[in-house]
């Protein structure tokens, strides 16, 4: 028996797209695989996550007709698919094993997860019971996702005698997420004796993005199978049997992927998804001849290709020679369009209607604001007129303290960079310049070097308002994705002034994260669905 996993990238809400690809899908299996079993993803047809959408009336009645069109349109081959179901008033997360015509069984997920980017208790029942169902001599074990992060759910498979568990999912990306749902996964298959398969979808929806990783888990525990990351295909895994019960044939296993390759991944697929599933043809960033701007240009032309990409120079008085060759110098490089648009028109006069309300005040960050919107202005003018969307280049260790500025390099579509410490940028940085050998240096080595600076006043430097980026980075992680205290992060062997600073300037950005635009999730905790920081606050 051959069983395909079909890791495939769906599109939210796009019902019709989704029940096309899933019989396109289905038939490849059948016809050019041979499959004799096709698994899907969590929410195939509707995509996931569908968040509101679920409670529109007509999500209703297009997600029934499209599981009546999955269900008739092909035979010859078993299909476990997964859809909201609609009860009454109730909706479940559920998934049906279709066969020439016929719904052989239902399965609603009994376990919903309601913490870091899940609040599937917003929308969902949960499903009472496990569902087992007899498929050409086996006895299939049908769950979802959470179903197999507790142990009660296979242990009630296998109990109502489930020879096989079969797993449908759309579970995010996040560094290490891999290799943690594989040791849960394994441990399931450990706890009851019989093997698991596991499918995961790929694509970016909004900020999240879900890497696939598919794959196949023998009664011991034993991985057999893996899927390459971030790659949308079908994968066959082939099935024996023993007088034990069901044994899976060995197959390919892909490598999990390093660190920054896969974070580097993530933030292609994210970007690239975002910009086509929202229906941009190209994009338009500002390149300032940084290390953040760089990197974001690289992921936009690896997304989108180099003809899709513009890139602007938007040099002020305060801007460096260097980094004005460095960002023509890496455009060329990439390949990608770009134009010089110097803001000290739009700067001068701006000052100039403002002198007379200005007059006795010294200059400060309100003159270093208003060369961050001038440059917003032109952006936003390109995208106005072009239909490009604005990509932003902030990451995490400024949005964290609000190192941007509204209206100004905040100014935009997407942020791909948002959920990166700086001290990832230079990892990413270094990964992408020796990714292609033949593109050669694609990121200037003194755009690496360099002491990090916004240029918006003489001789400014990151580090005049900023600790170090090693040490601000390390505040940052504790606090917002281990909710430690500054006790505990100071304890680690911070300066506790330092720290209490951060964390103060992390309190008072809120206002602006709020108003941010969403960018790719690539940590355990990122700004956005799972950061929920009250903007007034007292603690």
């Amino acid at each position: 028996m051959k069983v395909g996993l079909a890791q495939l990238n769906t599109h939210v809400g796009a019902i019709d797209t989704n029940t096309k690809k899933v019989l396109a899908t289905a038939k490849r299996a059948r016809d050019e695989l041979g499959c004799d079993l096709l698994i899907f993803p969590e929410l195939t047809l509707s995509g996931y996550p569908p968040e509101d959408l679920l409670l529109h009336r007509g999500m209703r009645l297009r997600v029934q007709a499209a599981l009546d069109e999955v269900r008739s349109g092909i035979d010859g081959i078993g299909l476990y698919v997964g859809f909201p179901e609609y009860d009454g008033d109730f909706i479940y997360n559920s998934g049906a094993l279709l066969r020439d015509g016929s719904e052989l069984a239902r399965h609603r997920k009994q376990v919903l997860p309601n913490y870091a980017v899940f609040d599937e208790k917003r929308y969902f029942q949960s499903g009472t019971g496990p569902t087992v169902v007899e498929y050409e001599g086996i006895r299939l074990g049908l769950t979802i996702c959470e179903d197999t992060w507790e142990s009660a759910p296979c242990a009630a498979a296998r109990a109502a005698g489930a020879d096989l568990i079969l797993v449908s999912n759309g579970s995010p990306y996040h560094l290490g997420s891999q290799a943690s749902r594989e040791a849960v996964l394994s441990e399931r298959a450990r706890e009851n004796g019989i093997p698991l398969l596991y499918v995961n979808m790929v694509g970016g929806q909004d900020e999240l993005v879900f890497d696939g990783g598919s794959v196949a888990i023998d009664a011991a525990g034993d991985i057999v199978f893996r899927a390459p990351a971030f790659e949308e295909d079908v994968y066959v895994v082939e099935l024996g049997s023993t007088g034990g019960g069901v044994q899976l044939e060995p197959g390919e296993i892909a490598p999990q992927l390093p660190e920054a390759e896969s974070v580097y991944n993530a933030l292609v697929l994210g970007t690239r998804d975002y910009v086509d599933k929202n229906g941009f043809d190209s994009i338009v960033l500002g390149l300032s001849g940084g290390i953040d701007s760089a990197l974001t240009l690289c992921v936009a032309v690896d997304a989108l290709g180099a003809d899709r990409v513009h890139a602007v120079m938007m040099p002020s008085r305060y801007t460096s020679t260097m980094s004005i060759e460095d960002a023509a110098r890496q455009a060329s490089n990439l390949g990608a369009h770009y134009d010089t648009l110097s803001i000290e028109p739009i700067f001068a006069a701006t000052l100039t209607v403002l002198e007379d309300l200005f007059e006795g005040l010294a200059p400060d960050a309100t003159e270093e604001n208003i060369q961050a919107r001038c440059r917003g202005i032109l952006l936003m003018a390109l995208s106005n007129k072009t239909g490009k969307m604005v990509l932003t280049t902030g990451n995490k260790s400024e949005m964290a303290v609000g190192y941007a500025t509204l209206y100004g390099d905040m100014a935009g579509g997407f942020a791909p960079l948002k959920d990166c410490s700086k001290t990832l940028v230079y990892q990413l940085a270094r990964y992408r310049n020796g990714l292609n050998a033949s593109q050669g240096e694609v990121i200037p080595e003194r755009v690496l070097t360099r002491e990090p600076s916004a240029e918006l006043r003489p001789e400014q430097k990151d580090s005049d308002s900023l600790p170090p980026y090693a040490i601000l980075d390390a505040i940052l992680e504790a606090f917002i994705e281990k909710d430690y205290s500054v006790e505990q992060i100071a304890a680690l062997g911070f300066d506790r002034d330092i720290v209490g600073q951060v964390l103060e300037l992390v309190k008072r950005a809120e206002y602006k994260r709020r108003q941010a635009p969403p960018g790719v999730r690539v940590s355990g905790r990122a700004f956005g669905r799972d950061w929920r920081y009250p903007i007034t606050s007292g603690y």
